[in-house]
């Protein structure tokens, strides 16, 4: 049977949001073609809500839903109080306990913290809601540098778009990279995105003189498996170390040692999944040099071994 997505509408819901996980969802499937994810949407009461484009929708289902689904989704909620003040309807509260898995996209992780369902557990949320989202709930650890954030059995994303992103690697998660690589050609979209959040935050940046960092980063990419230095990378920018730093952190909300982890990180993944090179090999193409650093990075950033990790997928994709 397709896994089953319950997306909750809540009143002034966020109109892109609503429509995401109904659009990259529908689009996974299996090598047989045939669906691998149903998606329903519900509201409380099975009441019609508003979103704030001004319109309304009438979801085909209530809260009793939720007891069929695998993952429950919250889009983001663009109105005042009382949800993205931290208080909902109890009912609201005790529909979400319990569940398999849950997500929220931007703003509906006030929805998800209000339930207690983030209580000490990594969060994110849209950057510019941020502040009041932890200053309302000071128990969740939230990070509104990153796309989204992956703790399990509860993922939430930044905002709008970055909701695309977060759909796109639960499929990932789910069935390998191979069927999230077709979703994402089907939604006309990149199976995943460099950087963070950050790089979205309004903030003044230096006028473009197109000698930005670009052109390294995709030479970095090209040459994953050299050793690659501050200094050398700076160089071929033609900047000073200091100057290359601050544009490549303004161009990618990072530092280049964390992005270049990062992508050498997802380049051992797609090798795990995609060949069966051994994890030396693995590593020296990754640029990480031995099997016990690969090992170390890649637990770092998704809590497996290599192995592990190619099995799971190995498995996902067939």
């Amino acid at each position: 049977m397709p896994h089953r997505i319950a997306v909750l509408a809540l009143d002034q819901f966020a109109p892109l949001d609503l429509g995401v996980p109904g659009q990259v969802f529908k689009t996974a499937e299996s090598l047989s073609g045939e669906p691998l994810y149903e998606v329903v949407t519900c509201s409380i009461g099975r009441a019609p809500v508003r979103c704030s484009a001004g319109y309304t929708v009438l979801p085909d289902y209530d809260l009793d839903v939720l007891d069929t689904a695998d993952t429950v989704l919250v889009p983001g909620i663009h109105g005042g109080p009382p949800v993205r003040e931290g208080v909902i309807p109890e009912e609201l509260r005790a529909a979400l306990q319990g569940r398999p898995r849950v997500m929220s996209i931007c703003t509906g992780a006030f929805v998800l913290a209000a339930a207690g369902l983030l209580d000490g557990r990594p969060a994110t949320t849209h950057w510019k809601d941020a502040p009041r989202f932890a200053k309302l709930f000071p128990e969740v650890k939230l990070n509104p540098d990153v796309l989204f954030i992956d703790d399990g059995d509860v993922l939430t994303s930044a905002g709008v778009a970055a909701g695309l992103d977060l759909c796109l690697h639960v499929i990932r998660r789910d069935h390998g990279s191979e069927v999230a690589n077709r979703a994402a050609r089907r939604c006309v979209m990149p199976p995943w995105r460099e950087g963070g959040q950050a790089q979205y935050i309004e903030r003044p940046l230096p006028r473009d003189t197109g000698n930005g960092t670009a052109a390294t980063r995709s030479w970095m990419l090209a040459h994953l498996d050299r050793p690659l230095d501050l200094e050398s990378l700076a160089a071929h920018a033609n900047m000073s170390v200091r100057m290359f730093t601050r544009r490549f952190r303004e161009e990618t909300g990072m530092s280049p040692a964390r992005w270049l982890t990062m992508q050498r990180v997802e380049h051992a993944r797609h090798l795990l999944e995609t060949t069966d090179l051994g994890v030396e090999e693995v590593a020296r193409r990754s640029g990480f040099g031995s099997a016990v650093s690969l090992r170390q990075h890649l637990h770092a950033a998704v809590g497996v071994t290599p192995l592990a990790y190619r099995n799971t997928f190995r498995r996902a994709a067939c």
